[in-house]
């Protein structure tokens, strides 16, 4: 099979022109020695990143401004801080100290960034994952 001249220049050309990018670069390595760039640092939001990564899948409480808490499984968030939690139960702020209601059984629960007052982990669910220490 004999391929068409304009692609056989083509091929040869590219070819030939790797093979100068190379041998530049093979002068500029003897020239300067290898090079010693350091990595850079890993930047924070890739380390936020990361300990969100560890979170998933934990159990964890959300207060939120009107005084419910919800608790369940992470299992995303954005960049609005908005949360969603798997197996989600509800629990209402108790008017009296003593009484302790029925918790609510949500499921799927999408709580808004700018209702969530705090969030806790629970500690057996942190003891596998690395960078955290629970709250006491």
């Amino acid at each position: 099979m004999r391929f068409p001249d304009w692609l056989v220049r083509r091929t040869n050309c590219s070819v030939s022109k790797c093979r100068r990018r190379r041998r530049v670069m093979d002068t500029m390595i003897e020239e300067n020695g290898p090079s010693t760039h350091v990595q850079p640092e890993v930047s924070p939001s890739f380390r936020a990143r990361q300990k969100l990564d560890g979170l998933l899948n934990k159990n964890m409480k959300i207060r939120m401004t009107d005084g419910r808490t919800l608790v369940g499984l992470f299992l995303c968030t954005d960049r609005d801080c908005n949360v969603i939690l798997g197996s989600a139960q509800e629990f209402l702020k108790s008017t009296d100290m003593f009484s302790q209601g029925e918790p609510r059984v949500l499921g799927l629960a999408m709580i808004p960034g700018h209702h969530v007052v705090s969030i806790e982990v629970e500690a057996d669910s942190l003891e596998d994952t690395q960078g955290f220490r629970p709250r006491y």
